[in-house]
């Protein structure tokens, strides 16, 4: 099988317009590349560039091609609804942007060509699909009709993303030469027993050839095994996610030949390990939890998204620096959110190597299943094609069906009787013929299917949204035990960079107009606003309100997650909603649409670390409300329990140290002593009482050491940060090569060192009790220093 590559240079007609750019590419990356629109990030252009796609347009090529017995032309992903000419007669169609299409075009293909993609207005599209049937929508969601074709939901509208539904060519486009045979499917199944692993690998081809098949092991040992068979690997190296081993990948190479000609291969990366989602009736409802290789894991990530909403953007290169930053927050697992699109090979491969697993929506999201049978047929089709691309990698550990359907769906309308079909019939069918290995869930969130008490805490997995969406206050975390966490969120404004990148000086009022454009959240600014006053002083630049809503951001979700992971064995997962932008935006993520780390990233790496040390105190804010409630009935105690948390493998001995300290980080009263815990375990302290010490003056700081080594610290207040009464810290910092020093001369509570240039650091937004921390650029320069403390709140 021969590929002959029909990338790069192509020509898009429409609208008035014609120009040339790069396929794979789309309406707004060819306009943009021709400086032939706006930004349509910046301020309100989005609304201008929406209007673009009321139009057509046609993408077209011209190529030179010295055809072969038989020729296939195809596309690896057309977005979305396309017809497609050849030569100027039509060859076939396009409806879904999460499948390849492949065409026959042996009588059609000449010596010279010119190959046409008609998309027509996909916005009127959207209006007659809505005529025909009003799918759920809402005022901020996706474009009316949008959940009515297999396109990407969120291109048309989320409450973190934009109305931008481009069309174009998304991925690669080629012509194959079937003159000889071509390799089109391949299956890997392994088998572990008694310390070994039986791998067997399984090859079609669509013409006959002889099959050759070699195991090369992650120490370069090549093994030849037979098309079918099973091959026995001795001491396999296991593949495990972040934090528990090795990311051990072996390579399968299948070659096609003829004779002596190998006249197609195919290669792929396997890790050799066993998953299961443990599912089991006990004294709460059913646990729901990941075994990988027989040891019980506890999931610590978050949700992504797509990358940008101009999909020739994301490129692998952008992919990997997301998935660093990833395990730089100590991540060993990745939600892919149903909303999407189903990510590239290299997602996928990256996440092997990273040891990311992978919990994976199809993509179908807060809508409705369509009546219209031939759209539930084509969802089916594409998931059993995307399946059978992916199922090989060790990262993938459960196949969801949808996010937030079940939760959705009236069960006794029409629509249930059909979601129940799709979702817990016809995919679990396709799951067990195509990857019965992988786990499958029909929904998420999801307590046992079949609409039985959906999002019930004490089964499967659950989205919490009463922090935020219920305005209720972090402590509320501590009063559920999720089983797991699969969504729940806070939201914040993105970095002060990113916020300028869109407006102009004007803008920068969070309910200005444009602003308001960048925050999709209905009432979002309104709703940072409304936790900051019971939280923080009010800021007086935005800079400081940036700050601000990101400590709301991060301390909202660390309060979820130590509570969570304080309770390990009922609970067992934390993915918190979300990881990453699709364009500038307030937003849910920690990661904003520059890659720039919120407060909640860092954060991340310090309640994620393998051994945490957590607190969970009882101060005035977690009983009075208001200064002004009544004192005689409103009663609180000041009271303390320190607890440490680890998800390794080993018994692990050090010394608690706590110090009751005042404003100055004078210490009042201290503490230490040692304890053991054992492995992937929790180890809770009694609780402390401090004798309503004077919540407005005094705080608690605690830490964890071994051997002299403190591996993790923070600190806790009594009362809410805007009632207590921070000093000046007088902040100072030292740069010595690569190295920043910030020393304090008081109490310094989420210290952030801001930088004019983009900068990653190896520890920021901590604590300093009149001390010195020294912490590592990563990347980027220190220049134009800032520090900020929430005393300059």
């Amino acid at each position: 099988m021969k590929r002959f590559d029909l990338n790069g240079i192509w020509t898009l007609k429409g609208n008035g317009i014609e120009t040339k750019g790069t396929v794979p590419g789309s309406v707004y990356s060819f306009l943009l590349d021709a400086k032939l629109m706006c930004d349509p990030y910046y301020r309100d252009n989005e609304i201008t560039a929406l209007k673009l796609m009321d139009n057509d347009y046609t993408f077209s090529k011209e190529f030179k091609y010295s055809a072969g017995e038989k020729t296939v032309l195809c596309f690896e992903g057309v977005d979305t609804v396309s017809e497609i000419y050849l030569n100027g007669i039509l060859i076939g169609k396009t409806q879904n942007m999460h499948r390849k299409y492949e065409f026959d075009v042996s009588r059609v293909i000449k010596e010279n060509n010119e190959l046409k993609v008609f998309f027509p207005s996909v916005t009127e599209i959207f209006k007659q699909k809505y005529k025909e049937e009003p799918l759920f929508t809402e005022p901020s969601g996706p474009l009316a009709g949008a959940r009515s074709i297999r396109k990407s939901f969120c291109m048309s509208g989320w409450d973190w993303g934009p109305r931008l539904p481009d069309m174009g060519i998304w991925k690669d486009v080629y012509i194959k030469d079937l003159t000889t045979p071509e390799i089109v499917e391949t299956r890997i199944l392994q088998r572990h027993f008694e310390g070994k692993a039986g791998l067997t690998v399984i090859a079609e081809t669509d013409a006959p050839a002889d099959i050759s098949i070699s195991i090369i092991s992650p120490g370069g040992e090549v093994l030849k095994a037979d098309n079918g068979k099973e091959t026995v690997i001795e001491n396999p190296l296991l593949w495990w996610p972040n934090g528990y081993g090795e990311q051990n990948l072996y390579e399968v190479e299948i070659s096609a030949c003829l004779g002596k000609e190998t006249v197609d291969t195919v290669k792929k990366n396997v890790g050799l390990r066993t998953v299961e989602l443990v599912r089991e009736p006990d004294e709460y409802g059913e646990s729901f939890y990941h075994r990988i290789n027989g040891v019980d894991i506890f999931a610590m990530g978050a949700c992504y998204v797509p990358e940008d909403n101009i999909l020739s953007r994301i490129t692998k290169e952008r992919t990997e620096d997301l998935l660093n930053k990833c395990l730089f927050a100590n991540f060993n697992t990745i939600r892919v959110w149903g909303g999407g699109n189903y990510p590239q090979d290299w997602f996928y491969d990256l996440c092997d190597k990273k040891g990311l697993l992978v919990f994976h929506d199809m993509m179908f999201a807060c809508s409705q299943v369509s009546l219209d049978k031939n759209l539930q047929d084509e969802f089916c089709l594409e998931v059993r094609e995307n399946l059978k691309r992916i199922r090989h990698h060790a990262c993938i550990s459960v196949i969801c069906g949808n996010n937030e359907m079940e939760w959705f769906t009236d069960k006794n309308s029409p629509y249930g009787k059909v979601y129940l079909d799709v979702f817990e019939k016809r995919l679990p069918e396709i799951v067990n013929e195509v990857c019965a290995e992988i786990p499958y869930i029909p929904s998420s969130p999801t307590s046992k299917g079949g609409f039985f008490e959906t999002n019930n805490e004490n089964y499967g997995d659950c989205h919490y949204w009463e922090v935020w969406l219920g305005n209720k206050p972090f402590s509320e975390y501590r009063n559920h035990l999720f089983r797991y966490l699969s969504e729940f969120g806070f939201e914040s404004l993105p970095d002060i960079k990113t916020i300028e990148s869109f407006t102009l000086p004007e803008d920068r009022n969070v309910f200005g107009r444009v602003m308001e454009r960048h925050q999709r959240c209905i009432g979002g600014n309104k709703k940072i606003i409304e936790y900051l006053s019971d939280t923080y002083k009010y800021p007086d630049t935005l800079l400081k309100f940036v700050y601000a809503s990101q400590l709301l951001q991060a301390e909202a979700i660390k309060y979820g997650v130590e509570h969570l992971r304080k309770n390990r064995g009922r609970c067992m997962g934390a993915l918190y909603w979300q990881l990453n932008d699709i364009w500038p935006v307030a937003s849910w993520s920690s990661v904003d649409s520059f890659g720039r780390l919120k407060a909640l990233h860092y954060f991340a790496k310090r309640f994620f670390a393998p051994v945490m040390i957590g607190c969970r105190e009882t101060g005035e804010h977690t009983t009075r409300n208001s200064v002004i409630m009544q004192e005689d009935l409103f009663d609180y105690q000041t009271k303390a329990e320190l607890f440490i948390c680890n998800e390794t493998f080993e018994n692990i001995t050090g010394t608690v140290k706590w110090s009751l300290r005042n404003a100055k980080s004078e210490v009042l009263q201290s503490g230490e002593f040692e304890a053991v815990i054992g492995p992937q375990s929790t180890f809770v302290a009694e609780e402390m009482d401090f004798d309503k010490t004077d919540v407005l003056n005094n705080y608690i700081e605690y830490s964890f050491t071994v051997c002299g080594e403190t591996v993790s610290s923070g600190t806790a207040l009594f009362t809410v940060p805007k009632h207590f009464n921070f000093v000046n810290p007088n902040l100072k910092y030292e740069i010595d090569g690569d190295k920043i020093t910030v020393s304090s001369d008081a109490f310094a509570k989420s210290v952030s060192i801001i930088s004019s240039d983009d900068m990653v650091l190896s520890d920021n937004y901590f604590d300093l009790n009149a001390e010195s921390k020294t912490v590592k650029i990563l990347s980027g320069k220190a220049t134009n220093i800032k520090l900020l403390s929430v005393y300059n709140i």
